[in-house]
């Protein structure tokens, strides 16, 4: 039987990494140590890591006509995933990010969009047919809102489920927020989402409230190595995330997506899934890198958190 299809629309960059001992301040230069380039991108990123783990993976995102848009899309074919709808933007370069990583895996980035500031809604159209025939939508918001809200406006009215991780932080409409789901901020994109200060548990489950009012089924507050805040159904879950040691948190928040669709698009619980999606990103963070720290399927099966339970369809 062919696995649910799953669409992941978002951006595909090229990370620029040095290791340093602490993160640069203002005016600062410091001696680096290692420099490496890795595929990068939230989208692409979520693509890899859903791939990995076994996901029907479709994404839809643009890249330059460059080396490095050339290389992007070799990566997604040789990780499964289909690139039909990778477009070649032939103005625009492709998307890159330089990122600064200390010694206690904490990092800083800067992003150039590139192509990917370009995926426009008309790039969607070719595309509808996959959409309206997925089980669920994955996007961020290093490309265009004109384009996500697009596309999850189309997506719910064929009933396909949205995710959106609203990273990197930004303000939503609350037409995009009706169109949702389900919405995977940090603390920090939740406190901007909803106008708050979210330090702790408390006031993560206050804006949790918040953005559940504002037409969003189900929240999932990502608390980094404290785990996840669910909301869903009037109810408050909060799971834990493995104790591990931090090398590199890059992208541990779009490993925890990629691996949430898929547990989703499988047919398990919100909790089970929001389980799977903590492990998998704590394996990711004991790792450098963007999409080379993704795990792979038979690494997070073996989590304690992960034991098999009866699948329920219509939680997806």
């Amino acid at each position: 039987m062919k696995k649910p299809s799953i669409i992941i629309v978002g951006s595909s960059n090229t990370d620029m990494v040095i290791k340093s001992p602490y993160l640069a301040k203002p005016g600062e230069t410091i001696l680096g140590g290692t420099f490496f380039m890795n595929a990068g991108g939230k989208g692409a990123n979520q693509a890899v890591a859903a791939a990995r783990l076994g996901g029907n993976i479709s994404l839809i995102a643009k890249v330059g006509n460059d080396i490095f848009g050339k290389q992007a899309i070799e990566l997604f074919k040789k990780e499964g995933i289909d690139t039909t709808h990778v477009f070649t933007d032939k103005k625009h370069p492709s998307g890159v990010a330089l990122i600064n990583v200390d010694d206690n895996g904490e990092n800083c980035i800067v992003v150039a969009s590139g192509a990917n500031a370009a995926l426009i809604k008309e790039d969607i159209e070719s595309a509808k047919d996959k959409i309206a025939n997925a089980s669920i939508v994955l996007m961020q918001l290093e490309t265009p809102v004109s384009t996500i809200e697009h596309v999850a406006s189309f997506a719910k009215v064929n009933g396909v489920k949205v995710v959106l991780n609203p990273a990197p932080a930004a303000e939503l409409s609350d037409e995009l927020l009706q169109n949702i789901n389900i919405i995977t901020p940090n603390q920090h994109e939740a406190g901007m989402l909803t106008n708050t200060v979210v330090d702790d548990v408390d006031a993560a489950k206050h804006a949790a409230r918040i953005l559940n009012g504002k037409g969003v089924e189900t929240v999932i507050i990502t608390l980094g190595a404290n785990g996840a805040l669910l909301y869903e159904k009037d109810f408050f879950t909060e799971i834990a995330a493995p104790v591990v040691k931090a090398v590199d948190t890059t992208a541990a928040g779009d490993i925890f997506n990629g691996a949430l669709v898929v547990a989703l698009s499988e047919g398990k619980t919100m909790k089970h899934a929001v389980e799977y999606a903590c492990n998998a990103a704590a394996i990711s963070v004991t790792r450098l890198g963007a999409q080379a720290s993704a795990p792979y399927r038979n690494e997070v099966a073996d989590a304690p958190a992960l034991k098999e339970e009866e699948s329920i369809d219509d939680e997806i």
